[in-house]
């Protein structure tokens, strides 16, 4: 090989390695503020930077996170994404829908989404992303009804607002229709974060009777789920698969599938389609909701039967599990 094609070889060497470089650098940035549950909450959060991770396998983005301890922390660290030269920053929670509003009238070019975020009129920057936690939770109410033995379960729920009153009156809702006779025990901690408090919530409603507890509560159900395991009785999970944290105990989970919404959002900005100026809604029909893929090492395959039968109803309308306690009520 003469020296003019070892020089036209190296050079196309470098010309490539130099595409590939820049097409690294070219990635688009997509970033996300957690809330205080923090990144490896096992829940909640921990699904959303899943979803960005997938994203950023699949279509060649580049993912970044800061966590949050407190709710003052929401703005700095989203301005310190904007400053990062972030395309889309997410904020992941209801307590972060003022300041993505508020930031997305300041920096116009600049999206913002926000999960569980309802937005009343959102720029064309800002997309509010919210989900239909009463149809899961009334398909796994559905459960508890059909396996509690004392005819008693119970519901934990995080902060008292709309979002988990979603899951409170769905699963009311669900419990119900599989056993008219069951009662619901219900308390809320006033928090998302604390476990012990979870835990000694769910300690006294085993005590009264209750068989099986389903939260809506993100690390507090880390308390209700060890309370199971001590006293060997059944826990549902919610947002994620959560029988992997006691495997005996946990028997379903209400999942919420915050990764998927994140993804296909994220990729719309990719696309060029991101859907700004909207709120998004994902349900059983979207795939954006569900139970957890697990159920089937404690749930009987008539029951899981059943449910699928349900679930296409709900998917139809021709059951709308309720959202609310006005709505619950409409219903007697």
């Amino acid at each position: 090989m003469n020296k003019k094609v070892v020089v036209l070889l190296c050079i196309a060497v470098l010309i490539v390695a130099g595409c590939t470089q820049a097409k690294k650098e070219a990635a688009i940035k997509v970033a996300m503020v957690t809330d205080v549950g923090g990144v490896n909450d096992q829940s909640f959060n921990q699904s959303a930077w899943e979803g960005l991770q997938r994203a950023e396998k699949e279509i060649d983005i580049k993912a970044s996170y800061l966590e949050s301890t407190q709710d003052a922390d929401y703005k700095p660290n989203m301005e310190t994404l904007f400053d990062a030269g972030n395309e889309l920053i997410w904020g992941i929670g209801f307590k972060m829908a003022d300041v993505l509003s508020e930031l997305a009238t300041m920096n116009t070019e600049q999206k913002y989404a926000g999960i569980d975020c309802f937005f009343e009129a959102p720029t064309p920057n800002l997309v509010g992303v919210l989900f239909r936690e009463q149809e899961p939770s009334y398909l796994v109410g559905y459960i508890a009804g059909k396996m509690t033995k004392t005819n008693k379960v119970g519901f934990v729920g995080g902060m008292d607002f709309f979002v988990i009153h979603k899951f409170h009156y769905g699963f009311l809702a669900g419990v119900k229709e599989g056993n008219p006779d069951c009662e619901v025990l219900v308390q809320y901690a006033d928090s998302f974060t604390d476990a012990a408090k979870g835990k000694a919530i769910a300690n006294q409603m085993y005590k009264n009777g209750a068989d099986i507890i389903f939260h809506a509560a993100g690390g507090v159900g880390d308390g209700v789920i060890e309370a199971a395991k001590e006293q060997n009785k059944y826990a549902i999970g919610v947002d994620k698969d959560q029988n992997s944290l006691a495997p005996d105990n946990v028997i379903t989970s209400a999942m919420k599938r915050v990764d998927n919404a994140i993804y296909n959002l994220t990729k719309t900005l990719v696309e060029g389609t991101f859907p700004g100026g909207t709120n998004v809604v994902y349900g059983l029909k979207e795939g954006g909701v569900g139970i957890a893929p697990t159920s089937y090492k404690h749930v009987s395959a008539e029951i899981l039967e059943e449910v699928k039968g349900l679930e296409a109803k709900i998917i139809a309308g021709e059951i709308v599990p309720p959202t609310s306690s006005e709505e619950w009520e409409a219903m007697q």
